[in-house]
């Protein structure tokens, strides 16, 4: 792993920049939250009281809770922040950082001379205890799931009102800081292949006149919106051509998909039946192809359609929110662990899927599967069953989210892609959303 000139701790490679590169910075940022949290003593949220009363009133699943902490190794760099003082204890303390997390938005963190964005809150507090054997177990309970989407839809309801704008601000740590808009505006916000640089204003529809460039709330400000021309439909007319359906980086193409397989395994095989629920439509896909794909924390998060054609079905599958491969866990846990967990979570975590009948009988039905990771598992759908999209309309968009998506198509469909997945590399940059992703072959 590469190392930071400053620091002795290793870089890890984080895709979609959700956390810091640079542990130390989370470190520091879970440090300060510690120490706040301690000195500010007060009630548990109702829903976290909830949680924990269901934690206790239940021998085995207290017993994970406290298990999960216990695993973590009592030594360096899991035992000690910065100041040299515990890390997170038990699950009553990461109860009580909850507490806090409840009534902020995301923020940057500044450490020594460099800034992070701690997009991933919550998976910061835990990152250790969910690569343990007894979390591993924990964050797969149904109703360990229940709980937390009880305290995320609460957050969410925090970050859609006007008390979360608190960040929106041109401080330090503030999502207009210099640093931030930099971040927000690089290269168009790390697409490939584009030269032209722009500005915020001129990127996002927003209104500089305004307070907080207009926006009302953080979910306001994640969710917004390209200005017209930005992103520019690749061949409207061709129906051939698929487009991009997110503004989004490639993790992984797989040929030959199986209906059934072993998703848990290492290298995290697709299994059709398991990602969309044991729908009756799974069938369809059987040796088909996925294309999966990751959404920066910095970028855009609506949704697209990638075909002209009728919106067949949609479904809402509940699922888990903090469930990494085990196989990315201790003894030698990944700090990135959740991000190399993309495979997996298709099959486990809350996501969205989506079955559009194409117009184009070379493609025919395909399927769209959005993927909530961590804090990012707010789907909404703007479009319904039975409703016909234009290739490049907006179909809906994660809330507080980026996180993951899958393009699935039938074995018959031929494709003749634009961009090859890294082999090993991360990040090497978002294919912008509406631009060329692939074209139907039917010379085969």
């Amino acid at each position: 792993m590469a190392m930071n000139s400053t620091s002795t701790t290793p870089l890890v490679p984080r895709i979609g920049h959700w956390l810091p590169a640079n542990h130390d910075i989370i470190r520091h940022w879970l440090s300060n939250l510690i120490e706040y949290v301690d000195s500010h003593k007060r009630d548990l949220d109702s829903v976290l009281q909830e949680f924990q009363d269901f934690i206790e009133g239940d021998e085995h699943v207290e017993k994970l809770a406290c298990l999960m902490f216990k695993q973590v190794p009592n030594k360096a760099p899991y035992d000690k922040d910065p100041t040299g003082k515990p890390q997170v204890r038990d699950y009553r303390h990461m109860f009580r950082l909850f507490n806090e997390i409840l009534v902020r938005a995301p923020e940057w963190s500044k450490a020594a001379d460099e800034v992070g964005l701690i997009g991933f809150p919550i998976n910061a507090i835990i990152d250790w205890p969910m690569g343990t054997e007894a979390g591993f177990e924990f964050f797969k309970m149904r109703h360990v799931n229940r709980h937390f989407k009880n305290v995320l839809n609460k957050w969410a309801e925090f970050l859609s009102s006007g008390d979360s704008t608190h960040v929106l601000n041109e401080d330090e740590e503030g999502w207009f800081s210099p640093e931030a808009i930099k971040a927000l505006e690089d290269k168009g916000n790390n697409v490939v292949s584009l030269s032209t640089e722009y500005t915020f204003e001129q990127l996002y529809i927003c209104d500089p006149s305004a307070k907080h460039l207009g926006f009302k709330s953080w979910d306001d400000f994640f969710t917004r919106k390209f200005c017209d021309g930005i992103r520019p439909v690749a061949s409207p007319e061709e129906n051939s051509v698929i487009v991009n359906a997110c503004e989004s980086a490639p993790w992984r193409r797989s040929e030959n998909v199986q209906l059934k397989d072993e998703f848990w395994l290492k290298e995290q095989p697709y299994s059709l039946i398991d990602i969309m629920n044991g729908d009756d439509l799974a069938s369809e896909f059987a040796g088909g192809t996925v294309y999966q794909a990751f959404l920066s924390a910095l970028s855009y998060h609506r949704w697209h359609s990638p075909v002209d054609g009728k919106v067949l079905k949609i479904l809402k599958i509940p699922g888990t929110y903090y469930s990494e491969n085990r196989y990315e866990g201790f003894p030698d846990p990944d700090p990135a662990g959740p991000d190399r967990s993309q495979g997996y979570i298709a099959e486990v975590a809350t996501r969205s899927v989506i079955f559009i009948k194409a117009e184009n009988d070379s493609i025919g039905l395909m399927c769209i599967v959005h993927i909530g990771m961590s804090e990012v598992s707010s789907c909404e759908y703007t479009v319904a069953e039975g409703y016909n999209v234009t290739k490049g309309e907006e179909i809906g968009m994660f809330h507080y989210g980026g996180s993951t998506h899958c393009l699935i198509f039938r074995p018959e469909v031929n494709l003749k892609w634009s961009y090859d997945v890294p082999d090993g590399s991360w990040d090497a940059g978002n294919i912008p959303v509406n631009s060329v992703l692939a074209v139907v072959d039917t010379s085969m």
